[in-house]
């Protein structure tokens, strides 16, 4: 059996857990809205049409903020469409559907009530501007005696919902967006729209638009020409990645977050050059705020629609143990990076590519993917520690040589209690993990200690089988020592206190 050891000390920290770092995303793409977050009439519907099933299983799952609009859909989206008693139904370019805008701003906010999570609104810098951002600004936070803030109250919301965290806009990189554009123009629009927005309200943090991915060919260069026109506006900077097992390459999937701790050290890098050409004092932080695992291919192979409907079946991904085993690497480098990685939005919460899934008028249940990003968001809390991880290694097609073991930790501050994330990438093989606490100035013991593994890297969860796939008493801890041995294809939470 092959060998790896964990070492920890607390004096070596990285940055605090940031509660943003486990948040999500709803966009008006398939049934993520309809049927999924919201279906009047469902017998699990309270009288706002929101479905208390799902919200049930979005508070078990930890989620502490949730971007909106979009996504593409942003970028051809007019927010008054979808507030007050008449509502106008429009085709959606960016996917092909009838959106009827029964549910807009209201509704959401309200939701975020109701779930217990941070709005992240997206404005549209596609097809619309500085005007129409500012106009949604007022409309959500200006208290009072305007146009736009006395028509929420008109609208039954007197009380303004105090937004924070603003995108201003999506993947404006890409072709496939409404209203593309190059760095310099999108650069100059989010910096005008973000300066007249702190006109109106000056307490807010914004995300600029980075790059759509590490295989843009302008992925570098787009973030350095917009940050050039923004840097003294914005506070963050977006990243997004998506993965997929391509051609039974198993292992080169199970080591996808060597691409992800590339973009964030070429994001990083590039938005400190940047300040360092304007002899600024301000760091950038990044909000890596669509990721996940997403069959892409699928959905790129397909024929375009024939017909446009309202809320069909798209990127309806079932997620098996290699995928969950992904998604819990890929939380193992946003929390090693908390010290740039200020807010991360897994993409989506439900039905479309997310960890939750609904039938229409039928349950609800956890795909694999929900539970390592619940354990993480339940567990993970105080301060991220500088983890070193020294593990035999594989070669991969993709990435070239990957540690069969990642791994990161984060310790209370109060209770002094540690919690160990571990995936093992092996294919066949357990792995022995030794974790090392010498530093510690107490005796640490492994508690509680949970599994998720399968037989069968590819099995699911349906919903005749909810919990086929769950986190289960680990079977590997010796008693009285600090050895685990994991599981191949395996994600292990190992408190340690």
């Amino acid at each position: 059996m092959q060998h790896a050891t964990v070492t920890l000390d607390p004096a070596f920290t990285v940055a605090p857990v940031r509660r943003r770092t486990f948040g999500s995303f709803v966009e008006h793409l398939g049934r993520c809205v309809y049927t999924g977050i919201y279906e009047p009439g469902h017998p699990a519907a309270d009288p706002d049409g929101f479905r208390q099933d799902v919200l049930a299983l979005v508070r078990e799952l930890g989620v502490s903020m949730v971007r909106y609009p979009g996504g593409n859909f942003v970028s051809g989206y007019r927010w008054e469409d979808g507030v007050g008693p008449d509502r106008v139904r429009r085709p959606d370019l960016a996917w092909h559907t009838i959106e009827t805008n029964e549910f807009g701003t209201d509704e959401f906010l309200r939701w975020c009530g109701r779930a217990g999570v941070e709005p992240m609104m997206a404005v549209n810098l596609g097809t619309r501007g500085v005007a129409e951002a500012v106009d949604l600004l007022e409309y959500t936070n200006h208290p009072g005696g305007t146009h736009f803030s006395d028509l929420r109250a008109a609208h039954g919301n007197p009380k303004p919902y105090d937004v924070r965290l603003w995108c201003l806009g999506n993947e404006l990189d890409g072709p496939w967006q409404v209203g593309f554009k190059t760095a310099r123009e999108y650069g100059r629009l989010a910096a005008q729209t973000a300066r007249a927005m702190r006109m109106l309200d000056p307490d807010l943090t914004f995300v600029a638009v980075g790059s759509s991915g590490s295989g843009m060919p302008e992925f570098g260069a787009w973030e350095a020409e917009v940050l050039a026109e923004t840097y003294d506006e914005v506070d963050l900077i977006s990243a997004h990645a998506y993965y997929e097992e391509v051609d039974g390459d198993l292992g080169s999937f199970l080591a996808s977050n060597l691409d992800m701790e590339h973009v964030i050290r070429a994001v990083t890098a590039t938005a400190d050059h940047v300040g360092a050409r304007r002899k600024s004092a301000k760091r950038i932080g990044i909000s890596f705020d669509e990721w996940n695992v997403w069959y892409l291919s699928r959905f790129q192979n397909a024929p375009p629609p024939a017909t446009w409907e309202s809320a069909p079946r798209q990127l309806e991904d079932v997620y098996h143990v290699a995928d969950a085993v992904v998604v819990g690497s890929l939380l193992i480098s946003l929390l090693r990076h908390s010290d740039r990685v200020e807010a991360a939005a897994q993409a989506q919460l439900v039905n479309v590519i997310g960890p939750i899934f609904t039938e229409p008028g039928g349950h609800a249940w956890r795909q694999t993917i929900f539970h390592p990003f619940a354990q993480a968001s339940a567990l993970a809390r105080g301060t991220v520690l500088r983890t070193a991880v020294a593990a035999p290694v594989y070669e991969t097609p993709k990435y070239g040589e990957a540690p069969l073991v990642d791994a990161v930790a984060t310790r209370d501050d109060e209770t002094g209690e540690v919690a160990l994330f571990v995936v093992n990438r092996s294919i066949d093989d357990p792995v022995r993990l030794t974790v090392n606490t010498r530093a510690f100035d107490r005796e640490l013991r492994i508690g509680d200690a949970t599994v998720l593994a399968d037989d069968d890297v590819y099995a699911t969860n349906t919903a005749d089988a909810p919990d086929r796939v769950k986190p289960r008493p680990h079977p590997g801890v010796t008693p009285g020592s600090l050895d685990v041995v994991l599981p191949p294809v395996s994600w292990s939470v190992i408190p340690l206190s």
